[in-house]
């Protein structure tokens, strides 16, 4: 048998025949290793410009771009039109000539518990409600108004300057709702002459509302009020030879304690903000 016959039959290894010497690379054409430059420490002192026009409350970041990409917004007199620009805390940021605030707004609803003071100035070693709500921001948020410390319930704590002036002194006053118990029992005619108006420091209190409680002794009362003056709830009672032992307000321009256990805290919704911004 011949030896082609005899390959017949035969499967082919599939390798090709002859000297075969595996290929290799060319001096230079090897293929590049790829490496990644390592990431540079971002500057805590900068922020990325839509970011810094977004936490002034003008606008979200989307609109932002948007402004920026029409020129509408000026860095240290300069119109900058470049996306991802970062600037620096200390720079003049303008959004149409108005200067902006990076610092974003931040608000607070407390359910304040008792003992704890809402006096900024107070003696060293009392408890404060800022510790209450310690973990809420990093930026310092401060009280709307305050309650004195025996007294409990709802407190407002931003960092919005603006909507802090227009609450604590609104000109068609803010709404409030008190649960108050007295040292005794309230007389009907006490309560009458609350409701038609009592006359404290030449000045005529009036309230919305006042009644008892429910299933309650005649010293609880529930009381609504628009008035801004201070203690006015104390000096009110203390008109007609009452004394305040206990204070707690259950509603605030709108909000309520709902679901909000007493010492903890929660952020305002974007409706319940939308509201507080609407009083004038």
């Amino acid at each position: 048998m011949s030896r082609e016959n005899s390959n017949k039959g035969k499967r082919s290894s599939g390798r090709p025949s002859g000297n075969f010497k595996k290929k290799g690379y060319a001096r230079g054409n090897a293929p590049v290793k790829k490496t990644t430059a390592p990431k540079q420490p971002s500057d805590p002192n900068s922020i990325r410009l839509n970011k810094y026009v977004a936490n002034s409350g003008v606008c979200s970041r989307r609109d932002a771009d948007i402004y920026i990409a029409a020129g509408n917004i000026t860095v240290n007199g300069k119109p900058i039109t470049e996306m991802g620009y970062k600037v620096k805390l200390d720079d003049e940021v303008k959004f149409d000539g108005r200067l902006l605030n990076p610092v974003k707004k931040e608000y607070v609803l407390l359910n304040k518990p008792k003992d704890f003071s809402t006096t900024i100035r107070d003696e060293k070693g009392k408890r404060h409600v800022s510790g209450l709500i310690s973990n809420a921001s990093k930026s310092k948020l401060l009280p709307v108004d305050k309650l004195d410390k025996e007294h409990t319930g709802l407190l407002v704590f931003t960092n919005d300057g603006d909507l802090k002036k227009r609450l604590k002194s609104p000109i068609n006053g803010l709404r409030k709702i008190y649960h108050i118990v007295l040292d005794r029992d309230l007389r009907s005619a006490d309560l009458k002459k609350i409701q038609e108006g009592v006359t404290v420091e030449d000045k005529v209190v009036r309230v919305q509302d006042i009644s008892f409680i429910t299933n309650a002794p005649k010293r609880e009362v529930g009381l609504e009020i628009f008035s801004s003056r201070g203690k006015i709830i104390e000096r009110l009672f203390e008109e007609l030879d009452y004394k305040v032992v206990k204070l707690d307000r259950v509603v605030y321009g709108g909000l309520t304690k709902k679901d909000l256990p007493r010492g903890h805290w929660r952020f305002l919704t974007e409706q319940e903000l939308v509201n507080l911004k609407m009083i004038k």
